[in-house]
């Protein structure tokens, strides 16, 4: 199936923050155009069926690390700034699988897996472990979501640009210092927060943040220079590493808040500053991609593409997203978005172009999972993965090669509750918690009650079959149950 006397193909994998599954024009959004990622889907496979483990980042950003669904692990919850490495550092990673291979690693962008081995750390000394102990050989990050403190980039173990005469404070337990704050100086803010979200402490560059942050007043980030810093980095990494494989991670923050993007694209969408953060995503990845190409490896580079998890519009801030979505629908008729066990929680943009091997032009409904890269990478390389590993990825490299159609066999999701996708099936576990994020204004999928959908007939979930279909709930909920109650 593969030439393997051939050099082995590059691997960059570009993953996303809060990307819903309608807000690409590949996957039917007519009121944004993204045609530099539309071009991997043209190159390669567009899935319909693609899937991030849970429906926040955190948890996802831990899946695809581990292999693992991260409800095996106590702590995998959405992180503060501040929280220390939750992955093993003795476990298999994405990253130490290439590793393995003899392949350079990299993460440049969004980590939110913790740094350090405790919570309280002094960010004025190496920062450690983080992404070099679990299987990159490069960091260039920030540490949690660009709405938390330290508002910092760190590069491997070191806060970047730090004036070790501005010694950076972090808390998340009370107010440190005396600089402003959105609660107390609103009149200092050039985004408004949302009421009762949070973002109300630490004032930086103008915007609330979560959290207390004092010092670090030189490294602190401009918001508008995030991804032109993170793509520079990642340009340069590609061109340094043309000679040699690489697998580089580039975790984008759009359109996660606080979306302030670049100032040539702000007003750009018309579809308020989270639309003008996609426009920047969209030309980042033009620019990734046009490196490969510049550096002659496009042809044998693989490239996959997908979000943590699905979309949110109201997430802290007033930035147009509710006011100016003009007709736009993030969440592509289906119910929920972030946080939610309905579909629009963890369906997500997904695709793959490999030009050397992968036809184009390719729509798959095979059923993948942002978890079943390490499996699937493992099976390319022909690496065995010891049955103590006690992974829930799936070996579905068949599906991302466009040779399958059908991918894993079922899949459990999570979220304030747990799902399984089984053929055209989803049942939702009952739940007695909230039924809406009312703050976010989304449907978490929460019911004292069983729910059954047939995705094929109703893919918005509508319909509740539940009660119609008895021994099919029961041996869906059989396995959902035997799969959550593992011990790994």
């Amino acid at each position: 199936m593969f030439a393997y006397a051939q050099k082995k193909p590059n691997v960059l994998m570009i993953y996303v923050d809060d990307l819903g599954y309608g807000d690409l024009s590949t996957y039917g959004a007519s009121k944004i155009q993204t045609p530099n990622i539309d071009a991997i889907a043209k190159s390669g496979i567009r899935f319909t069926n693609g899937h991030a483990a849970a429906a926040t980042c955190t948890p996802s950003r831990y899946a695809l690390m581990t292999g693992k669904y991260p409800f095996r692990k106590s702590g995998t919850g959405v992180l503060p700034g501040d929280a220390a490495l939750i992955i093993d550092q003795n476990q298999l990673t994405l990253p130490k699988l290439f590793q393995q291979q003899g392949y350079q690693t990299a993460i440049i962008g969004k980590w939110h897996l913790g740094l350090g081995s405790q919570v309280e750390k002094n960010w004025n000394q190496d920062i450690k472990p983080g992404p070099l102990e679990v299987g990159y050989a490069y960091s260039y990050i920030f540490p949690a979501t660009a709405d938390r403190v330290p508002t910092v980039f760190l590069e491997n173990h070191k806060v970047v640009a730090l004036d070790k005469n501005d010694p950076i404070e972090v808390s998340y337990k009370q107010k440190i210092g005396t600089e402003p704050t959105g609660l107390e100086n609103p009149e200092l803010l050039k985004m408004k927060a949302s009421p009762n979200h949070g973002h109300n402490q630490t004032i930086v560059n103008g915007i609330g943040r979560i959290g207390w942050m004092t010092g670090g007043k030189q490294a602190r980030w401009v918001d508008e220079e995030i991804t032109p810093t993170f793509v520079d980095k990642a340009v340069n990494y590609i061109k340094e590493h043309k000679s040699t494989p690489f697998f580089l991670s580039y975790h984008a923050t759009e359109p996660h808040v606080p979306r302030m993007p670049s100032t040539m694209f702000k007003g750009k969408s018309g579809l308020g500053l989270r639309g003008d953060a996609i426009l920047q995503l969209d030309h980042a990845v033009g620019q990734l991609i046009q490196a490969l190409k510049d550096n002659g490896i496009y042809e044998n580079t693989i490239v996959v593409f997908s979000s943590d998890n699905g979309p949110v519009l109201d997430d802290g801030y007033v930035d147009g997203a509710v006011t100016e979505l003009n007709g736009h629908d993030p969440f592509a008729g289906m119910r929920g978005g972030k946080y939610s066990a309905f579909e629009a929680g963890t369906r997500v943009p997904f695709l793959i172009s490999w030009p050397k091997q992968i036809k184009s032009n390719q729509v798959s409904a095979a059923l993948v999972c942002q978890v079943d890269l390490l499996a699937s990478f493992a099976s390319y390389f022909k690496s065995k993965i010891e049955p103590q590993a006690n992974l829930d990825s799936k070996n579905v490299l068949a599906a991302l090669l466009g040779k399958d159609k059908k991918g894993r066999d079922y899949l459990v999701k999570s979220a304030y509750t747990f799902s399984i996708l089984k053929d055209q099936y989803k049942y939702i576990l009952p739940n007695k918690g909230p039924a809406r994020n009312n703050q976010v204004n989304i449907e978490l999928g929460n019911d004292p009650n069983d729910q059954l959908y047939d995705l094929s007939k109703d893919p918005a979930e509508k319909n509740n079959i539940a009660s119609q279909n008895p021994e099919l709930v029961k041996q869906l909920k059989e396995i959902l149950l035997k799969e959550t109650k593992k011990s790994n």
